[in-house]
């Protein structure tokens, strides 16, 4: 057996595990950690409260969030998952009680942990305690989508790389734009 046959069998083995388990507590949450990141409405409430009570820091907190949040649901869901079709977790996999509406769309990979993780790291450099918060709710997210049966590890572990792109292309842009304040500045300073 080679290799990427080992690790189709181990995500399908830590799949089959981690669907449906774990303490109560998990059970009862894992249903409002779904809605909540569903359309990405937690991302947009928190950068509203962030832009509302934050002031400056908060404002930019929030645009680069919602920037770093938009970047990697264009890679995950307009790119990556046109490129990768892999079919969800089998149904069977998930308990009766526990099963809900699953997306059509292509398991690979994870868009929901893209946008969170994407949101958090976005969140970090400017605001660092606000990033840690988001990346706690990011992280409980990422561990829903496998919990629920929406999604493979592998899928969860795709988005946290399209997280690193996405805030890639944020920092850059925020970088950029700040190195270009600088140089006008520094202009109006000659002239």
């Amino acid at each position: 057996m080679g290799m990427k046959a080992d690790l189709h069998d181990g995500d399908r083995l830590l799949t089959r595990r981690a669907i449906g388990s774990g303490p109560p507590w998990v059970r009862r949450l894992a249903p409002a950690v779904q809605e909540a990141a569903e359309h990405t409405k937690i991302w947009w409430a928190t950068a509203g409260v962030m832009a509302a009570a934050g002031g400056w820091r908060g404002r930019a907190a929030a645009a680069a969030g919602v920037g770093g949040m938009a970047t990697a649901q264009v890679l995950s869901n307009a790119v990556a998952k046109k490129l990768c079709r892999r079919r969800r977790p089998p149904e069977e996999w998930v308990p009766a009680e526990e099963l809900r509406e699953r997306p059509g769309s292509s398991s690979f990979p994870s868009g929901h942990t893209a946008a969170a993780l994407a949101f958090a790291g976005a969140v970090a450099p400017v605001w660092p305690a606000a990033g840690a918060a988001c990346g706690v709710s990011a992280v409980i997210v990422a561990a829903e989508r496998v919990h629920s049966g929406a999604h493979y590890p592998s899928d969860v572990a795709a988005g946290g790389v399209i997280r690193l792109a996405a805030a890639a292309l944020v920092r850059g842009m925020y970088v950029g734009a700040a190195r270009r304040e600088r140089l006008d500045g520094l202009a109006e300073l000659l002239t």
